[in-house]
């Protein structure tokens, strides 16, 4: 890592002099200079000194900007095949985020596990097929085109009960599934 010319573009985008910056950080203009050129290597008070007085931190200056991707494939789904209850995560980084969408499969005379109560809110689009939701002591039967959204602070699950498979579009937030 080229820490000199980091240094020279932090120092630029906030349209400071190299005397400007060691006035600030109470170094020397020529100790600035021999570091943007890489002739010297800063400690780590001096280093982060610096840095907060161009609006950076250690982390910010080191940390990798890696973006996350913003579409998914075919390829990037997982996929866990529970015996007539076949689940496909949308997201494949969606445990550490606020949403987490699948697509449930499920075969005829087939239900997913009951969930109990946990905090958060779900959403379901039924994508094909037919299916009951049971939320604590009620119960739905939604079909193709409709949908569901409860809180998720009571038992629940989906079952089939037709003899066709069902899909569900179903967004947990936070992640649970």
């Amino acid at each position: 890592m080229e820490i000199g010319s980091k240094i020279r573009d932090l120092r630029l985008k906030n349209r400071l002099t190299q005397e400007e910056l060691a006035d600030r950080c109470e170094l020397t203009k020529g100790y600035i200079s021999q570091l943007e050129n890489d002739q010297n290597s800063p400690s780590i008070v001096a280093l982060t000194d610096i840095l907060a007085a161009l609006g950076s931190s250690l982390k910010e200056f080191f940390g990798e900007d890696v973006a996350e991707p913003i579409a998914y494939c075919e390829d990037d789904y997982f996929v866990k095949d529970g015996g007539g209850c076949i689940t496909k995560w949308l997201v494949p980084t969606a445990q550490k985020n606020a949403m987490e969408p699948i697509v449930l499969t499920l075969s005829p005379s087939c239900a997913t596990d009951r969930d109990m109560p946990h905090e958060g809110e779900e959403f379901g689009y039924v994508l094909s097929g037919s299916v009951w939701l049971t939320v604590g002591k009620e119960t739905a039967k939604l079909k193709t085109g409709e949908s569901f959204y409860f809180r998720s602070d009571r038992a629940h699950f989906l079952e089939n009960r037709s003899k066709e498979q069902a899909r569900v579009l179903w967004v947990t937030c936070p992640p649970n599934f």
